[in-house]
């Protein structure tokens, strides 16, 4: 069984109106599509996409350290649901599945933030944090799948490889 990591060029646009959870599994099921099936080689696909969500507002890929600050600032002191969705596709079939957890982060000082922003992680993070990384440090609380906020949620994702037919180990 060989691993493939293929990349997509997916547009992940919000549409208007768009709720955090559908956001997220429309954003995966286009990442799913998107990736070539080898009949020889790759045969199974799967695709995950993860959103920071607080209400409604979806923060994104701050992009900029101005705006990971904003976003930070705004996310600080307060629970904030993580939604991440798994799509699995393998011989014409697809399955899917959203995990949300709810995450608290601690209330952060200025200097905090400036210090986090400054390492150049939110930048390119969901939610402008990796709670796998130095934003860690900005979490009080986890309620709900840890691999999920990383980015993919283990046990959800092996059950649905298992449920599509892929070979697993063990």
């Amino acid at each position: 069984m060989t691993l493939v990591i293929c990349p997509t060029d997916t547009d992940e646009t919000v549409h208007p109106g768009e709720a955090p959870r559908a956001y997220a599994l429309r954003v995966a099921r286009e990442k799913a599509c998107a990736a070539v099936v080898d009949p020889v080689g790759v045969q199974t696909v799967l695709a995950a996409d993860t959103t920071v969500a607080l209400g409604d507002w979806i923060p994104g890929k701050p992009g900029t350290p101005e705006t990971a600050r904003n976003v930070l600032l705004r996310l600080s002191g307060k629970t904030h649901q993580v939604h991440t969705a798994v799509v699995v596709r393998r011989g014409g079939r697809q399955l899917s599945a959203v995990t949300t957890t709810s995450v608290r982060f601690r209330t952060l000082s200025g200097a905090e933030i400036d210090r986090y922003v400054a390492t150049g992680e939110p930048l390119d993070r969901a939610g402008g944090y990796a709670i796998q990384g130095g934003g860690g440090a900005l979490v009080d609380r986890v309620s709900g799948s840890y691999t999920g906020v990383v980015g993919l949620p283990l046990r959800e994702s092996l059950a649905l490889l298992r449920r599509i037919g892929h070979p697993l180990p063990g």
